[in-house]
């Protein structure tokens, strides 16, 4: 409690230095959160992370992140990440479904039998999310050929090699899928034709996209999940124990997430999932830290009554200690074992872990405990105030000078 005058602040400004970085320089958000296509792909010959990046944008894609990845076994293991998604613009979508011959004029679809033959007729067409699959439906038989051809016939279109693609799905309501190759299939042909066959793979380890809407519902989504884990863990406090404790640890709480955020903005480290799942796996990790001191405040409370709430703090963080740093130190072993020995995700993840420990650790001591020994002095004070404030007849001549009139 004698340190609190120095930690306290440095608190605030760490808060602080990581909310001004969530707009300057702002967070480098995954594919995840900002939408986009990312292909993780390991090379057959080495190749330098700036050529990488070269050839991607050669081919036509804006401000592409290329990360090269620590991987000792494999040294030249790229992510690739690019912001467009669909392949398919909504211009090609109108171009396909014209070429499919789907139309509501039944009529004029059966005089052009010639380039529309009933079984290569759409009744029904439909786009995946992503523009990589077309569904279809027909009213008879369909001719697959046929259906290939229409397709082809559609300008920067091209249809992923496979000896089932168109394929009939079902044959009870005649359904056919498409697959068109998707960005990271364009991608990864792109990459063959410039640096060649004997150093691009045939296939990619990893190909991933999500698009702009949903990266910005998982942004509010994780936002809402730290809020919310937040509030419910202050109403639990304030069951557990009473009111004066539970701010204490929604600051706490607060701090951490913050501090692990700034460090990583700082760092310039991509913000995903699996980071808001770190942070969330931290805010739980300080709040069992943290109620394991105050259940002791409380256990001291009672039993020296005598003393003050500020020696109580020190006591009761004394005793814990030694189960802090023995819980603490095993935690951040492991962790470290991961961020040493992982790769991509793994490691990020450990990272932020680690981070969230030491945080949630000193917070527990230097932030909690402190506003909570804060929080108690100012309830005494306005109690005690409420105590010596006169009322009734006491109040009316405490102020005139004369006993009050009776009613």
């Amino acid at each position: 409690m004698a340190q609190r005058g120095f930690w306290i602040p440095l608190s605030l400004i760490l808060v602080f230095a990581s909310f001004v970085s969530l707009w300057w320089p702002g967070p480098n958000y995954g594919t995840d959160f900002r939408g986009g296509t990312e292909v993780e792909v390991v090379f057959t010959k080495a190749v330098e992370a700036h050529t990488v990046r070269q050839t991607v944008e050669s081919l036509g894609y804006q401000t592409p992140d290329v990360v090269q990845v620590q991987d000792v076994k494999s040294p030249s293991h790229f992510i690739i990440r690019v912001q467009e998604v669909s392949s398919v613009t909504d211009a090609t979508k109108e171009q396909l479904k014209k070429a499919l011959c789907l139309t509501t004029d039944a009529a004029a679809a059966v005089a052009d039998e010639h380039a529309c033959p009933s079984n290569a007729r759409a009744t029904e067409v439909t786009f995946s999310p992503g523009g990589d699959k077309i569904s279809t439906r027909y009213d008879s038989t369909p001719d697959l050929e046929k259906i290939k051809e229409q397709v082809r016939s559609v300008g920067g279109i091209n249809l992923r090699a496979a000896a089932d693609n168109p394929q009939i799905v079902n044959q009870r309501d005649n359904h056919v899928e498409i697959q068109l190759q998707s960005k990271g299939d364009q991608l990864m042909d792109g990459l063959r034709d410039k640096l060649g066959a004997d150093t691009v793979p045939a296939q990619p380890l990893k190909v991933e996209w999500v698009g702009p809407k949903a990266g910005k519902q998982l942004r509010d989504s994780a936002r809402n999940s730290v809020a919310i884990a937040i509030v419910f863990i202050m109403l639990y406090l304030a069951f557990r124990f009473d009111l004066r404790f539970a701010p204490g640890v929604v600051v706490a709480s607060v701090h951490d997430a913050m501090v692990i955020i700034g460090v990583f903005v700082v760092l310039r480290k991509e913000i995903t999932v699996s980071t808001i799942a770190a942070v969330l796996t931290i805010v739980g990790y300080s709040m069992n830290d943290t109620v394991v001191i105050y259940d002791r405040i409380r256990e001291n409370l009672s039993k020296h009554r005598g003393k003050s709430f500020w020696d109580i703090i020190n006591m009761s963080v004394s005793e814990t200690l030694s189960r802090t740093i023995l819980t603490a130190g095993v935690t951040m072993l492991s962790m470290l074992a991961f961020f040493v020995w992982g790769t991509g995700v793994i490691r990020d993840f450990a990272l932020a872990v680690v981070i969230g420990i030491v945080a949630g650790t000193y917070s527990s001591i230097y932030v909690a405990a402190p506003l909570t020994e804060w929080i108690d002095k100012r309830m005494t004070q306005r109690l005690g105030a409420k105590k010596k404030r006169p009322s009734g007849k006491r109040r009316a001549k405490a102020v005139t000078g004369k006993p009050a009139e009776a009613k």
